[in-house]
């Protein structure tokens, strides 16, 4: 039997307090144009409301691979404190692009790398009440890998980073293309626009 498929405000639902409020907030606030961007440029979740649907399948994501990776062993991190992270890794995206006379969208000039991303995300998170721990902030931080932090002399991700990383990975990279429009194998899941 295949797991349930959750709605954002179910998973929502899931974070703990003060989190949940300010998560809710963000999205009641922020509907319209987290259903109407895309995903990604090209590489996933690439059609209108696919911001939404990458959103939306990265926390089903976390939610299984939390329960699976938790009957293995003990994860030094709750499933509240990784639906929080996946949920608000991307943030900035709503907001990065601008959509130009050739019809593409293009990086804004104050969007062009990952440090001016994390500066957005965070000041944006900031304004809605969004606290975070530590290690939350490290989640936030490397959710889309070490890039320029690697280090072979200290362990610059953490453990709840890398579960992040792991969804972000499976959303973007396996299942790209995902929700399907129809017929998607995992039942209940499906675009938000159809």
């Amino acid at each position: 039997m295949k797991p349930n498929y959750y709605t954002i405000e179910q998973m929502l639902g899931m974070i703990d307090e003060p989190n949940r409020s300010a998560c809710t907030r963000i999205l009641m606030d922020n509907r319209k144009l987290f259903q109407t961007v895309q995903g990604s440029t090209n590489n996933h979740q690439n059609w209108l409301g696919g911001y939404f649907d990458h959103v939306q399948e990265i926390m089903n994501i976390a939610v299984i691979l939390y329960e699976r990776l938790g009957s293995i062993r003990p994860l030094p991190f709750s499933l509240s404190d990784l639906l929080l992270v996946v949920y608000l890794h991307d943030v900035e995206k709503p907001w990065k692009y601008e959509l130009r006379d050739d019809g593409q969208l293009h990086h804004k000039a104050t969007m062009q790398n990952k440090e001016d991303h994390q500066r957005f995300r965070m000041a944006k998170l900031t304004e809605f009440g969004v606290v975070f721990t530590p290690e939350q902030e490290n989640g936030m931080k490397y959710a889309e890998g070490e890039l320029n932090d690697y280090s072979n002399r200290r362990r610059v991700m953490g453990p709840l980073a890398c579960a992040a990383h792991m969804c972000d990975v499976a959303s973007a990279r396996l299942w790209f293309d995902h929700p399907m429009q129809e017929n998607d194998p995992w039942p209940g899941a499906r675009r938000i626009r159809d």
